[in-house]
């Protein structure tokens, strides 16, 4: 399973096995959870906060990851992207259940180039190519029948054309100056490891559970 041991059937994580680029080690849990056959492994919690310090969460999918960032898309109009525009640390966690693991990070969010976010848009299925168009991300609205309405809209405005992305939908680049790599273990006595950077040099430190 990657960079850990085994010991009595369970996976264990320990620091003379652990990769020293928390990116890397990242990368061979992912591929641990895709392979797995789970449900959606690149599903993660983002959490922002607000100028006062309010925090919100919600679930959104990683769509890259590389050795220095995590990149996702979202609505810049909704509360989330209001959020980072004025606040941009975030955290993100993943949780993998069938293999006992979880994965937190903490750094600053940035948008990404508008290059980036046109080409990974038009990759898209039609339909929410359209549904980005015609939701009004987190708004009061009517009811669901504004919602068809303005979907079945942007359908026939955009009928026989192709889509092209809406400025407010963007991409956005998660840079962590925190991980915490979480495997869970028997009686509770769970494998945490932490690491920190300081200058571009990963510092790794185990924590209790």
């Amino acid at each position: 399973m990657g960079k850990n041991d085994r010991q009595y059937g369970l996976m264990v994580l320990n620091e003379s096995t652990i990769d020293s680029d928390p990116f890397k080690q990242f990368s061979v849990w992912y591929k641990d959870a895709t392979d797995s056959g789970m449900d959606l492994p690149n599903a993660f919690a983002l959490s922002t906060a607000s100028l006062f310090g309010v925090p919100s969460t919600r679930m959104l999918l990683l769509k890259e990851a590389d050795e220095s960032s995590f990149v996702f898309y979202t609505n810049s109009l909704s509360r989330k992207g209001a959020e980072m525009e004025k606040n941009p640390a975030v955290s993100a966690c993943f949780f993998w259940n069938v293999l006992e693991r979880q994965v937190r990070v903490e750094g600053v969010v940035s948008p990404v180039t508008d290059q980036e976010a046109d080409s990974y848009f038009a990759t898209r299925p039609r339909e929410s190519r359209i549904g980005a168009w015609a939701s009004p991300q987190g708004e009061v609205v009517g009811g669901r029948e504004y919602l068809e309405q303005r979907f079945k809209q942007f359908q026939k405005r955009f009928e026989g054309s192709e889509i092209p992305r809406p400025e407010h939908w963007k991409g956005y680049r998660i840079v962590p100056s925190v991980f915490e790599f979480w495997q869970g273990r028997e009686n509770r006595m769970h494998d945490r490891i932490r690491y920190r950077t300081n200058s571009g040099t990963w510092k790794i430190e185990r924590l209790a559970p």
